[in-house]
């Protein structure tokens, strides 16, 4: 038996795996472009429904018979109840193709085509008159982006939150521990860790209602503008039948009532939701630095937090324990700040009608969103929730800190209350005692005005 098997296109013949189900012009791709990573499967996936629903659109809208399109339904589901490595073995193609995707999409149409002849060989179902009917890769494209972009976004939200209810606990446990601030990296005035917590709190609060501000952004379907966005070949109501389908599949509601030479040609909402994303990896790199300082120690650092030890820090430190899930997670920041200048610079390449750097904006996208779901997830589970305080190195540093001082200000005066603090620095003095030797506060005073848990206003409520 040959190992391949002849088809042709319009270009003509090619040579393809015998066991293959995909067709010439994905062979062809699969030759011309072999390097890089693979599409992302859950384009494929997101591919396959759009197609589906296509389908089912055409026989409703009586622009393909009852039989073809029941063959492509039956065909792809088929192909939808494979796992991820087992779909991939007929999705061969790479991100670097053509820059709308063509070849992707001729995978699809090709692949559903030779899946439903093996379940019915009698109706000939082919790949760009049956499956790809009423579409274009321009149009069906960046409508399987934006399904993509929006399942993931939706995952990283419920991550954000998860990790703010992870916060929350510390927050509400430790809202009264008293440590030192820091300001410049130096010694600064008290506040209770906490209040350090629900800074952070909010922050992600903050990032997640941008994110979710957007989701519609990326919520819109060009499908139906076929070619250059004047929907040549696709029946009125073509695009709001596959909106709803696909809106009832992905539990979210698509909205096909757009502009499509818009859709066509620009992904600034894309580009917008990624710049959120850019911006919550910039304050998870903050809160992942935060606590990672923090606890640096145990004997040589701050030591104000004992973290997790979830495995050995070190290959050849005896019991070292290292910030593990911090270091992903702030990794996992950087990359997503790389990819949003990827995704920056792709948006901004919408020649004329059609924007061709769609494959590699959405492979950095969906990447962007995958690294912060997961190392958010993990940094929530295996760092935040068994992170305690050190409340005695805590208090030992407020105890020895120099800026309690400002407390006296009222009373005494900015300079005077500067020398007190020069003093005690120059003479090794705890602050009591060098305010003592001053002549300008007596122990009593000192005592009822240097007070650190008044000093943070933590009674003046949340």
């Amino acid at each position: 038996m040959q190992d391949y098997r002849i088809e042709a296109d319009t270009i003509g013949d090619v040579k393809i795996p015998s066991t293959a189900l995909w067709g010439p012009q994905t062979e062809r791709s699969r030759n011309n472009f072999p390097t890089g990573q693979f599409m992302p499967i859950d384009v494929i996936r997101a591919l396959l429904q759009i197609k589906k629903a296509a389908a089912q659109a055409n026989q409703e809208l009586d622009q393909i018979s009852k039989e073809k399109g029941s063959l492509i339904v039956d065909a792809i589901d088929e192909l939808l109840k494979l796992s991820d490595e087992d779909l991939r073995k007929d999705f061969p193609l790479k991100v670097y193709q053509t820059g709308s995707g063509t070849q992707t999409n001729m995978n699809v149409n090709e692949v559903v085509s030779h899946e439903a002849a093996k379940l019915n060989s009698d109706i000939e179902i082919l790949p760009n008159d049956d499956v790809n009917k009423g579409q274009s890769s321009n149009d069906i494209f960046p409508t399987a982006m934006n399904i993509t972009a929006s399942v993931a976004v939706k995952k990283l939200e419920k991550a954000i939150q998860h990790l703010i209810d992870e916060l929350k606990v510390k927050q509400e446990k430790y809202w009264r521990v008293v440590k030192i601030g820091r300001t410049h990296l130096q010694d600064a005035t008290p506040l209770t860790f906490g209040q350090e917590v629900s800074g952070w709190v909010s922050m992600l609060e903050h990032d997640l209602t941008s994110l979710k501000a957007l989701d519609e952004s990326v919520a819109e379907f060009p499908m139906g503008g076929t070619a250059v966005g004047t929907g040549l070949n696709a029946a009125p109501g073509f695009d709001v039948e596959i909106a709803k389908r696909i809106s009832k599949e992905y539990g979210i509601t698509f909205n096909a009532d757009t502009n499509k030479f818009y859709g066509l040609e620009a992904h600034s909402g894309m580009n917008a939701v990624h710049g959120a994303m850019k911006a919550l990896a910039a304050d998870v790199m903050k809160i992942g630095n935060d606590v990672r300082f923090l606890a640096s120690g145990p004997r040589a650092g701050y030591d104000e937090l004992n973290i997790p030890a979830n495995e050995p820090g070190s290959s050849i430190m005896p019991g070292k324990v290292n910030p593990t899930q911090t270091e992903a997670l702030t990794m996992a920041a950087v990359r997503v700040m790389g990819n949003d200048v990827v995704v920056t610079m792709a948006s901004s390449q919408g020649n004329f009608q059609l924007n061709v750097f769609k494959p590699v904006m959405i492979d950095a996208f969906l990447e962007s969103a995958d690294l912060l779901q997961g190392t958010i997830t993990g940094f929530a589970d295996k760092m935040i929730h068994g992170l305690t305080v050190n409340a005695d190195r805590m208090e030992e540093l407020v105890d020895n800190s120099l800026m309690t001082v400002t407390a006296l200000s009222p009373h005494i005066g900015y300079h005077d209350s500067a020398l007190i603090a020069q003093d005690a620095d120059k003479r090794g003095l705890k602050l009591k005692e060098a305010a003592v030797d001053s002549g300008k506060v007596t122990a009593e005073q000192f005592d009822e005005w240097v007070d650190p848990l008044k000093m943070t206003n933590i009674d003046q409520g949340k």
